[in-house]
């Protein structure tokens, strides 16, 4: 895999591209924002319109609808959730609406049916279609940092790198068929999610004993487990600062969901998933649901009952 890994700032950015972008959320405001730095034209559609004003004002162009902003040589959709995917590129016609030989980058963490989906209904319209779901919260998307995990047709993903190489650090190739891309992302996000889980059950049982969050997480965060995502995560759990959040319980929630239901098709147990999604439901049923999934050291403590202790 490493061998074959792209590196994001290798090619020349004089290969611009017109490009329309659906799906401004936090993630997407900081790519299309990339796009327009390496100057692409870029047209923009969201629901909500203040994301799409503000982008305006850096040169990208307003669709009214999401259908004209799909009528591009290229279309990037970022969107929260199948759903809204469907809503938005299906139910609208968008995807009806891309010329021929255009090209459709999904770059959602999106179930693996959904993905089987979308990949027949490219098919049928004669619109290639590549999975290019991200790893990055939105602060690295702002920074252009982002690694893109990419599966599809070599050559249409070739087509598109100068888009990808302006939203990301790194491209890593996972074959022809565009739902590999999500498997991992899903397969991904799960771990994520059980480091969080790990970290939040590990530091509820370290306050019982009157030591701090903030104590055991630096001693294990620069030792046993020195990466970034441990050290970011715990940096945020040693903080409490759950708000505003980077990537949030509800989110969580659906993507541990993902992964159990990837795990059901093919007869894979995830015991640690069914565990961390009944942490990330008891968050949304105490109104937790916008808070940052690192919020999860909350819902440890609470079933601890520490604060009566």
């Amino acid at each position: 895999m490493r061998a074959h890994l792209f590196d994001g700032r290798q090619h020349s950015r004089s290969n611009r591209m017109k490009i329309g972008f659906i799906g401004l959320g936090a993630m997407g405001r900081g790519m299309a924002s990339q796009l327009l730095e390496a100057g692409h034209e870029v047209t923009v559609w969201n629901r909500s319109t203040e994301a799409v004003e503000a982008l305006t004002r850096k040169g990208a162009k307003a669709a009214k609808t999401p259908a004209d902003a799909a009528r591009h040589e290229v279309l990037v959709s970022m969107l929260a959730d199948d759903q809204a995917a469907h809503q938005v590129l299906i139910e609208s016609k968008a995807v009806e609406a891309m010329k021929k030989g255009s090209v459709h980058i999904n770059m959602a963490t999106v179930s693996v049916a959904f993905a089987r989906g979308m990949t027949a209904l490219h098919d049928r319209l004669g619109v290639a279609y590549i999975a290019a779901p991200v790893l990055g919260r939105p602060d690295v998307a702002a920074a252009g940092k982002l690694n893109i995990i990419a599966a599809g047709d070599p050559a249409q993903i070739e087509r598109v790198r100068p888009v990808l190489d302006a939203m990301g650090q790194a491209v890593w190739p996972l074959g022809e068929s565009p739902e590999r891309a999500n498997v991992v992302k899903i397969a991904a996000n799960f771990m994520l999610a059980t480091a969080i889980e790990s970290m939040a059950e590990a530091s509820t049982l370290t306050r019982a004993y009157g030591i701090e969050a903030s104590d055991f997480l630096d001693v294990v965060t620069n030792t046993l487990f020195a990466s970034p995502a441990y050290q970011g995560y715990g940096k945020m759990i040693s903080e409490a600062r759950f708000e505003p959040a980077g990537f949030t319980m509800r989110l969580g929630h659906k993507d541990v969901g993902l992964a159990l239901r990837a795990g059901d098709e093919r007869h894979v147990a995830l015991p640690l998933g069914s565990a961390v999604r009944d942490r990330l439901l008891d968050a949304l049923a105490h109104g937790d649901g916008e808070k940052d999934w690192s919020g999860l050291a909350e819902v440890a403590a609470r079933q601890a009952h520490l604060d009566m202790r």
